[in-house]
């Protein structure tokens, strides 16, 4: 198990980069989604909605792996594993508002889905660099 940042990646984890998230669904099936993300040195957050079937996931089985890869240089690909560590509410759009600027998006505020918002907060575990 690698529990540091594979040399030379780290930046990946600190630029505004859309990576894929994986999870396995209740029915066992895997399931992947491009997700929006900041990083604080041990946590990946995100925003997402609860009746979404991304959280309902998250729920049944908490373990989950994000990939990211370089946009300018494709074969420069991070993978991070780990698990949820806990859902914080987001009911007045605040991450999602940061996670927005952060991605240049000027397109106003959230969604119409505001009151299921929440954060995702997940630990992880291990880098692998691919």
């Amino acid at each position: 198990m690698n529990s540091r940042i594979p040399s030379g990646l780290e930046d990946l984890l600190h630029r505004p980069i859309v990576g894929v998230l994986a999870t396995v669904a209740p029915d066992g099936t895997p399931d992947q989604s491009p997700m929006r993300f900041t990083w604080d040195g041990a946590h990946l957050r995100m925003s997402h909605t609860i009746p979404r079937r991304k959280f309902t996931s998250l729920q049944a089985n908490p373990n989950y792996s994000f990939v990211i890869t370089d946009p300018e240089a494709p074969a420069r690909v991070l993978e991070t594993r780990g698990w949820l560590v806990t859902v914080e509410g987001d009911q007045d759009g605040k991450f999602y508002a940061e996670l927005a600027e952060r991605y240049g998006d000027t397109g106003g505020g959230p969604p119409d889905d505001i009151d299921d918002r929440v954060v995702l907060i997940l630990d992880t575990t291990r880098f692998v660099a691919k």
